[in-house]
């Protein structure tokens, strides 16, 4: 394997680490702040109150788990192009993708 290979190879192993955590988290954050809902809606007192919530709660911290994918897949293509000097290719957006989907 070639430097240029090792440098393309850290660089996506870093990239695909990095969604992989975001989205650790962000099911972990999600399954934490669902407790208070769900002591909420247990009740019968709360529900309606409880889901509404819920249904804001999900979008923001979903929102804030795409952003950090957002801007990790942003700086990928910054090192990319830091990188393609020394020989090392760029990828393109949609070999980005297709590395996280994977």
């Amino acid at each position: 394997m070639t430097q240029q290979q090792r440098e393309a190879s850290l660089t996506e192993w870093i990239e695909e680490t990095i969604d992989r955590t975001a989205t650790s988290v962000e099911e972990v954050h999600k399954s934490i702040a669902a407790i208070p809902l769900d002591v909420m809606r247990s009740t019968g007192f709360f529900e309606q109150t409880a889901d509404d919530v819920s249904s804001v709660q999900e979008r923001s911290i979903s929102a804030v788990y795409d952003v950090v994918r957002d801007v990790n897949r942003r700086v990928v293509g910054l090192a990319s192009d830091l990188l393609a000097p020394h020989g090392v290719e760029p990828r393109n957006d949609s070999e980005q993708m297709d590395s996280r989907q994977s």
